[in-house]
């Protein structure tokens, strides 16, 4: 079996196959665990680093942004984020180098433009199987992010003959784990366990393989448990520092969470997105109630030291409030012990989704929806779209080295289709814009 995995108690929770690598490799420097190597990998990876460049709330670089070089990048929100899912995992038992691998690499796939960009790919993509986000960073991870290169045979397990075939790309090659924990929702296109309507997924046809393999085992369409840590941490991180973000712009004015009018926008805007349709407008009511009721809660922010201070303590109490809420009500209905893979379900009380879904919907109000914000994302959507367009038509110029190779060998338009799709989700925002104003440029 490779290196270990964390194991403060001396009772080892992962087994052999939580260590497995798809393309079997020798460890380099012995003494290192396998989900250190993950964790290594990723954070050593091109596409980690693009994230600095694509859009977490508002347009890196753009005016909106230009009041403060501080605020949240995809990057920024992904290293949070793995600081969360870190402890929090590792208060809980899990391996926190496996939660961190996870968390650094649940937005990898993200396309430019953010969600916005997502939605706009989807569309062009809707021929060749889709585009979602998800499913983007496990074909990422797996394909698409240039660490290792295998004969097909190779694989494990086999998945051709040995023909002395073409090298292929396995990607950074993580462990099935880490892998597994990643993966927010274990199903292809369509096939959610619940509602068959859903645009949310996590494998394309193209990677069944791979995905496949990694699944080996588990219980259908269950997520793991690291993989709900990593989603619950992704929530809080992204809940509370939107709001930072929004205070510390001036955009949001916490005095205005008083007034009845703005309260009523701000539990629409939650029912509409983030809880379900039958949720009674007073639960919310009672969760802001809640948070306002705080003696550290922002009830003011005017950019002084003390101020800002204030703010960030705030924050600090929101993430521990929430992950405290989480881990206390896991604990309260699992045996002692470490809590890994299959073990446990991750319990988030109803008290605390609610407080975290009026976050995310007060930042979604007064941030989001601002009409300055809506003119950029329409831009964006047309940026997408006509950049899809020309490199349609104009394929392979336009391809960076790597997806030129892989559009030359495409068997079928689908396949170049696809091709496209990764060429795009992988540039950032400002190399998007660059891009489309070099193809779609009226030549002389």
């Amino acid at each position: 079996m490779e290196g270990s995995a964390y194991d403060p108690s001396g009772s080892e929770p992962y087994v052999a196959g939580d260590v497995e690598r798809w393309a079997v490799e020798p460890d380099k420097r012995p003494g290192r665990t396998a989900f250190q190597r993950d964790r290594a990998r990723v954070l050593h990876s091109s596409a980690l680093r693009r994230l600095a460049g694509k859009t977490q709330v508002v347009t890196p670089g753009t005016r909106s942004q230009a009041w403060d070089a501080s605020a949240r990048t995809r990057l920024t929100h992904s290293l949070e984020c793995a600081q969360v899912g870190r402890e929090l995992g590792a208060a809980l038992g899990c391996d926190p180098d496996l939660v961190e691998t996870a968390c650094l690499s649940h937005d990898l796939g993200h396309p430019p433009f953010g969600h916005n960009g997502e939605q706009a790919l989807n569309e062009v993509a809707a021929d060749w199987g889709g585009f979602e986000g998800n499913a983007q960073s496990l074909r990422l991870l797996t394909r698409i992010e240039p660490k290792r290169f295998v004969r097909p045979h190779t694989l494990t397990p086999t998945t051709a003959a040995d023909d002395g075939g073409e090298l292929v790309s396995v990607g950074l090659n993580l462990t099935r784990a880490a892998l597994d924990a990643a993966t927010k929702y274990p199903w292809p296109r369509g096939g959610h366990p619940t509602d068959p309507a859903s645009r949310k997924f996590g494998v394309y046809e193209d990677d069944r393989p791979v995905f496949d393999w990694i699944r080996a085992g588990a219980p259908a369409d269950r997520i793991c448990f690291e993989a709900q840590v990593m989603d619950w941490a992704d929530d809080v991180a992204y809940s509370v520092h939107d709001l930072e973000d929004g205070l510390h712009a001036g955009h949001i004015d916490p005095n205005m969470l008083h007034a009845e009018p703005e309260r009523r926008d701000v539990f629409a805007v939650a029912i509409g997105r983030y809880v379900a349709d039958d949720t009674d407008p007073e639960e919310l009511a009672a969760a802001l109630d809640r948070l306002l009721e705080q003696e550290w809660w922002p009830h003011g922010y005017d950019g002084s030291a003390v101020a800002q201070a204030r703010l960030k303590d705030a924050t600090s109490q929101l993430i521990g409030r929430f992950c405290l809420a989480a881990e206390n009500a896991t604990r309260a209905g699992t045996p002692p012990g470490r809590l890994t893979r299959y073990a446990a379900q991750l319990v988030v009380p109803r008290e605390a989704r609610l407080e975290c879904a009026v976050l995310k919907a007060v930042a979604d109000r007064y941030v989001m929806q601002r009409a300055e914000q809506e003119r950029i994302r329409a831009d964006q959507r047309i940026v997408v779209a006509e950049l899809a367009d020309a490199l349609t038509r104009r394929a392979p110029e336009g391809l960076d080295p790597q997806f030129r190779a892989l559009f030359d060998t495409a068997p079928d338009d689908r396949a170049r289709g696809r091709v496209i799709v990764d060429q795009i989700a992988s540039l950032t925002d400002a190399a998007a814009r660059a891009l489309h104003t070099r193809l779609t440029a009226r030549r002389p």
